[in-house]
């Protein structure tokens, strides 16, 4: 059975990211101003459909929005499961 973590740790959260390929992303033309928008991981997909809709950020962006929008991350513990979900905090700590 697949078990999943929930963290806001940032040092957790970029580990578990780049350790499955992952870089930090925002959903173009969804933000203004300092606000990069709907927050995503993007996964490098060799001869895979990236999505274009993704723009990569800086990790100092991406945890920036992660954190004034008291969000938290959701993610699988099963092996190489690329699974994650970005929940409210308090959504995680009604979990815990």
């Amino acid at each position: 059975m697949a078990s999943s973590n929930t963290t806001t740790d940032h040092d957790e959260i970029r580990r578990w990211v780049e350790s499955h390929g992952g870089k930090p992303a925002a959903v173009t033309e969804t933000g203004s101003g300092d606000d990069p928008g709907i927050l995503r991981i993007n996964f490098d997909d060799p001869g895979g459909d990236d999505d274009d809709r993704l723009e990569e950020i800086s990790w100092d962006e991406w945890f920036k929005a992660f954190d004034a929008n008291d969000l938290a991350f959701l993610y699988s513990d099963d092996g190489d499961s690329r699974f994650n979900k970005l929940v409210a905090r308090s959504t995680a700590d009604a979990r815990s």
